[in-house]
């Protein structure tokens, strides 16, 4: 018979495999559906600016919908919560195909923005309250790891299903509700939220400006990439499969990165790992316009700097967890969460402009520019915080 701690762990380490596998089911889903929607419309012939626009829609329904998320957790639950998330997803993603109008796909991609809110601040607040303090870098790291492969696996499906038809759509409406599976399973361990939290976006910046702006910048940088890097490829002269190759190797720099970057947040100062990430989040993309768009060089740069920018929200959520606990860590969670919205609003709509005044190294160029105010800020805090 086992020990009490022991079967403790245990169900711990159950508990926290089904969150990470709830949200990684979500991260292949993801992967898949934005790339899907920038490369339709492009080809549509709408404007970069509108297609960034099209993705920051999702933004402003994160930031519309995060301040709730802690309430309804705390009166429907963990599972419920997740189950009714899933559900809207698949029903959003079916309703792309059947219209090509650019007001309603808006309309969409708000509706599904909201979804994946609530998906990402419920499970990422179940990893973090149910993660051991001094292993939380760790756990982290492995689900950080998990949404790498996840979210890369995507645009590789993409190009196995192609972005003609509904293949592509019901491909993603079946990835999206194997995501129930390990709710159902493992919602049961989820921790419960009893209290309140008044803790507002301006208190978690005052209080963890480094952590908290990390989900800002990511937010920005990610859906910039992930919307743009593709189109910066075949503005480039690469065809459609070689540009979402190029992103899928990027991504799969997550993959390598965040187990170690995770082991070192349970080992050194976090604001400084922070500040590293973001200089070589940096470095990377003002070489872009120097390298060779067919080469290995430039997939090189794009593996190992896109792979190392992902430790921002790897270690970002593991200061967050280290910081608060309870109804203030859910709230700390939603609240990053609407910070990583508000990057994915700005990000997007800006790296389309700047593709359109500079086509097309304004990709770089624009994805710069946020780099150098993260890396200024952190600078800034590890200079007046040991």
């Amino acid at each position: 018979m086992l020990a009490p701690s022991e079967t403790s762990r245990q169900s711990r380490a159950a508990s926290i495999a089904a969150a990470i596998g709830t949200i990684s089911v979500v991260g292949i889903g993801l992967g898949l559906t934005v790339p899907l929607l920038a490369i339709e419309m492009e080809r549509r012939g709408v404007s970069r600016t509108l297609i960034g626009v099209n993705t920051a829609v999702a933004g402003i329904a994160n930031i519309v919908t995060a301040p709730f998320i802690t309430g309804l957790v705390r009166r429907f639950g963990v599972g419920t919560m997740l189950h009714g998330a899933l559900a809207l997803t698949v029903l959003t993603l079916l309703a792309f195909p059947l219209t090509d109008n650019y007001l309603v796909w808006c309309l969409l991609r708000a509706i599904a923005g909201s979804a994946f809110c609530v998906l990402f601040v419920v499970s990422e607040f179940w990893i973090n309250a149910a993660a051991p303090p001094e292993r939380r870098g760790l756990v982290m790291g492995i689900y950080a790891t998990a949404m790498s492969i996840a979210v890369a696996a995507g645009p590789a499906i993409l190009g196995v299903v192609g972005i003609d038809g509904w293949a592509p759509y019901l491909a993603g409406a079946v990835v999206f509700s194997l995501g129930t599976l390990p709710v159902f399973f493992g919602a049961a361990g989820a921790p419960e939220v009893h209290e309140k939290s008044r803790l507002s976006i301006f208190a978690l910046l005052r209080i963890a400006p480094s952590a908290s702006l990390a989900g800002f910048i990511f937010g920005a940088v990610e859906t910039g990439e992930m919307s743009f890097l593709a189109i910066y490829g075949m503005r480039r002269g690469l065809g459609e499969p070689e540009a979402a190759l190029l992103m899928t190797l990027a991504l799969l720099g997550g993959v390598m990165f965040q187990l170690p970057l995770g082991l070192l947040s349970d080992r050194m100062n976090r604001r400084k790992l922070l500040l590293a990430c973001g200089l070589t989040g940096l470095a990377g993309v003002l070489a872009l316009p120097f390298l060779s768009i067919d080469g290995w060089t430039i997939r090189g740069v794009l593996f190992v700097s896109i792979g190392v920018v992902a430790g921002l929200y790897t270690v970002g959520l593991a200061h967050l967890g280290a910081r608060f606990h309870g109804a203030e860590l859910a709230a700390a969670n939603s609240v990053f969460v609407m910070l990583y919205a508000i990057g994915l609003t700005i990000g997007p709509p800006l790296v389309g402009i700047g593709m359109d005044a500079i086509d097309p190294h304004g990709f770089a160029y624009t994805l710069a520019a946020f780099f150098l105010f993260y890396v200024g800020v952190v600078a800034w805090r590890v200079a007046r915080v040991p």
